[in-house]
């Protein structure tokens, strides 16, 4: 597909423009203030005693700090964080990385270790929250072996050497992966955290609903074509995680919790070696050594249901208050005059479909009856998302697969609460939403016919597009 050049006076939405130059006049209002319009509950969820108190000892879960041993148990052998509310941070709660970044201080603060951990370059103090992949292992010589692919997380931190160690563990030997020799191979990727608001009305999205949006937009003028990410086990739509490989949020919850802190759970009931450390790739790894299993002293999984517990909340146990948690947080509001004014952004929205973005980010979706609470029963869900995965090109690849997703494919981000977010794209390599758009261009990226559309309007309605973007 053949991408049109754009003058220095014209510039591109949604590659959102094509060359650096061709939108210099563009402006991205940057994030938007006021109230954070996300982090409550769905006010189905509100009205019910019952369902918000479970919602708020979620909530309070979700925040808690990780401890390897004591009250918070659990945490390592390796992790990037040690609680889900210090990547889900903004704007609010369920939101997705800060303004300053918190594994920027978590050597420092007692909760990894100076001595036995050192800070990666890619993680900044006002840089967004990440999580590192190599796509590739590697060669003898340290060169990427491109025939023989990783893309596991290597998680950043070790509880070695800890101080709340159960007795008679150290962890000892436990290294930080190769970093610096991986970014010296070009074989280092990173990921942010996706936001979590909505996640509920997300989940509830039947999947002939899906694939019924998909027919309806099949043969459009912009070639775009996506599919779906499946679940191996049954078959069904998966839809969660920057490749859509996450079915549920029952799962999503638990891998995050086991890759993310290193806590084992009734999902994933075993703690999580580095990729080679477990046997892949052909390293011959053989997985934690016995002075760093067990390391809470008491057992596996570490995360489990209570059953001394007094009420639902407290026999839950974190993974599934995580999960509720966010099926119950409402999605973030936009807003219907900032930045630029109401004529603005509805002129924005107009734009949005004409020239195809709402082909992959379908602004709307309605869920399936629902008895977890009436808020997520036959309800509207303004994701702009469609939930597929898309080819975007070699622009945006990352060389991972994830499920039937491959290395250029990623899912439609859901666009709603884009307007208070401060990194972008899967990887946070930009805080300005011109950049964003413009990456969507590149050498098969399914997003070049719309891009080429939007380098055809006038510069007052590029700038509209921009602001309605930022309304949301």
């Amino acid at each position: 597909m053949t991408r049109r050049n754009i003058s220095v006076l014209t510039l591109t939405i949604a590659a959102l423009f094509l060359t650096g130059m061709a939108f210099a006049q563009v402006v991205d209002p940057g994030v938007r203030g006021g109230a954070a319009g996300a982090g409550t509950p769905l006010a189905s969820v509100s009205a019910n005693p019952n369902d918000l108190a479970f919602f708020n000892a979620g909530l309070g879960q979700f925040n808690e700090s990780q401890t390897v041993t004591g009250d918070n148990v659990g945490l390592g052998p390796r992790f990037n964080l040690d609680s889900c509310g210090g990547c889900h941070a903004q704007p609010a709660t369920g939101g997705t990385g800060p303004a300053v970044n918190p594994q920027f201080t978590i050597i420092s603060r007692g909760v990894a270790s100076s001595a036995t951990n050192t800070r990666p370059s890619f993680i900044t103090q006002n840089g967004p929250v990440r999580e590192a992949r190599f796509p590739f292992f590697f060669n003898a010589n340290g060169t990427a072996n491109v025939n023989n692919p990783n893309g596991g997380v290597e998680t950043i931190f070790t509880i070695a050497g800890r101080a709340d160690l159960a007795a008679g563990k150290t962890c000892a030997g436990l290294t930080q992966p190769g970093f610096a020799a991986a970014a010296a191979a070009n074989n280092l990727i990173f990921r942010i955290p996706t936001p979590v608001f909505g996640s509920g009305l997300m989940a509830n999205i039947d999947d002939s609903t899906l694939l019924i949006n998909q027919a309806n937009q099949a043969g459009n003028a912009f070639g775009v074509a996506g599919t779906f990410n499946h679940n191996g086990n049954d078959g069904t739509i998966s839809r969660f995680g920057w490749k859509a490989q996450n079915k549920s949020l029952m799962i999503f919850s638990g891998e995050a919790y086991n890759v993310e802190m290193g806590v084992s759970n009734e999902l994933f009931q075993q703690d999580r070696p580095l990729p080679g450390e477990d046997g892949n790739g052909g390293g011959g790894g053989t997985g934690f050594a016995a002075n760093c299993l067990n390391t809470a002293g008491v057992g596996y999984p570490e995360d489990i249901t209570h059953s001394g517990g007094t009420d639902a909340s407290s026999s839950s146990s974190d993974v599934t208050l995580f999960a509720v948690f966010m099926q119950f947080l409402a999605p973030p509001t936009p807003s219907t005059t900032v930045p630029g004014g109401a004529t603005s952004i509805s002129r924005g929205r107009t734009l949005f479909s004409q020239v195809g973005c709402a082909v992959c980010h379908t602004p709307s979706l309605t869920t399936q009856p629902s008895q977890l609470t009436a808020g997520l029963s036959n309800a509207t869900a303004n994701l702009f998302s469609d939930l597929e995965v898309h080819h975007m090109g070699t622009g945006l690849a990352d060389n991972v697969s994830q499920g039937g997703a491959g290395g250029d494919q990623f899912r439609s981000a859901p666009l709603w609460g884009l307007g208070q977010r401060i990194f972008f794209l899967h990887d946070g390599r930009t805080t300005n939403l011109v950049t964003v758009v413009n990456a969507h261009g590149s050498t098969g990226s399914e997003a070049n016919a719309s891009l080429n559309a939007a380098a055809a309007l006038s510069l007052t309605d590029q700038q509209n597009l921009i602001n309605f973007l930022r309304s949301l």
